[in-house]
């Protein structure tokens, strides 16, 4: 039987449950968030949602062509944890981006392993990162030491890496290629934007609250090792996860992976494109297009920022020469248009 999560979901809700979670599906604390409350299902049922889970992780791995793909219900932190835990023993080394996300740290601390900071070069007109390149790996992996490579790709700011040519140097060393690619989950979508770490990659995960929809913190892991990562996801997730948030995983995939959310996507960076062939009053950075990240001569970006606040426009984030802003699955054509006649008014 062609089980999914969402038809447990709606079974469930037509039984009278003496489980846990206590409310039953019928006692809203929070009006307003009554149809989650609904499908808030226990963990042991009737209808076995332990079965469309594993179901539901096949399929996914078959949309993105990899050996296993896991739901994670505590966003990408988990997945880079759990991809430390199963490629690394107590006092392997591994090495990491000295200004990477706080938990790739975490990750070596609760493996127990020796971490090397690299650090990655400036494009100083802009104030962000530069793309990962061998140039800066390879000269830690020659030591040989090297168990695992942690990447961020693409960075905030929407700088891609030559993740094929990394993973290429790490395995010539014999080390494991770890991709954050918490900011790119539409990769896998659309020829229009950078080609995904999904396939090349020993391990990627990606958060689908960040672009692609999701609800936070929906997020992806995908393996293409024969590693144990289901018990390295054990050691710390949950036994009462939440049935709604792994249903929302589950129809996120599958409407990014459908004719309807491909078009979506593609709608979205035609817009985007035109925002930018018509706004002649700010610099605009040539990364990932869905990462729109400005600049103005006379301002510095959190002049700039400042600007947009104001206009009641709210950035990601700002640094000294550059803003950062957002953009995915929920940026219609009002807001863009939004922000092209404030920006043009800088």
């Amino acid at each position: 039987m062609n089980k999914n999560l969402n038809s447990i979901l709606s079974k469930k809700t037509n039984v009278k449950c003496f489980t846990t979670p206590s409310h039953g599906g019928k006692f809203f604390i929070k009006h307003k968030f009554y149809q989650f409350y609904k499908n808030d299902i226990s963990e042991t049922d009737v209808y076995n949602p332990e079965e469309a889970l594993v179901c539901s992780e096949k399929r996914a791995a078959g949309i993105y062509g990899t050996v296993k793909t896991r739901y994670l219900i505590n966003g990408s932190t988990s997945g880079i944890i759990a991809a430390v835990l199963a490629c690394v023993r107590r006092g392997d080394k591994v090495l990491i981006w000295d200004n990477a996300h706080p938990c790739h740290k975490n990750a070596c601390i609760l493996a127990g392993a020796e971490m090397e900071e690299y650090s990655i070069p400036l494009i100083e007109e802009w104030g962000i990162p530069q793309a990962i390149t061998v140039d800066i790996l390879e000269p830690y992996l020659k030591s040989g030491d090297i168990k695992a490579v942690i990447a961020t790709s693409p960075h905030y700011e929407g700088v891609v890496s030559n993740i094929p040519l990394l993973a290429e140097v790490c395995h010539k060393y014999g080390a494991y290629l770890i991709v954050d690619e918490a900011h790119g989950a539409l990769y896998p979508f659309s020829d229009k934007l950078p080609e995904s770490a999904v396939k090349f990659a020993d391990f990627t995960v990606q958060s689908l609250h960040k672009t692609a929809g999701g609800l936070n913190p929906a997020a992806l892991l995908h393996t293409n090792t024969n590693l144990d990562v289901d018990r390295a996801l054990s050691l710390f997730s949950t036994t009462s996860p939440s049935y709604p948030l792994l249903a929302v995983i589950e129809a996120t995939i599958h409407y990014l992976n459908s004719k309807k959310g491909r078009a979506k996507i593609d709608t979205l960076i035609t817009q985007i494109c035109e925002l930018k062939e018509n706004c002649t009053g700010v610099e605009f950075f040539d990364g990932d297009i869905t990462k729109i990240v400005i600049k103005k001569q006379g301002m510095t970006g959190f002049e700039l920022s400042g600007f947009l606040y104001k206009n009641k426009i709210e950035d990601e984030r700002a640094n000294d020469k550059s803003v950062l802003l957002l953009t995915g699955l929920g940026t219609d054509y009002k807001k863009l248009n939004y922000l092209f006649k404030k920006l043009k008014n800088v």
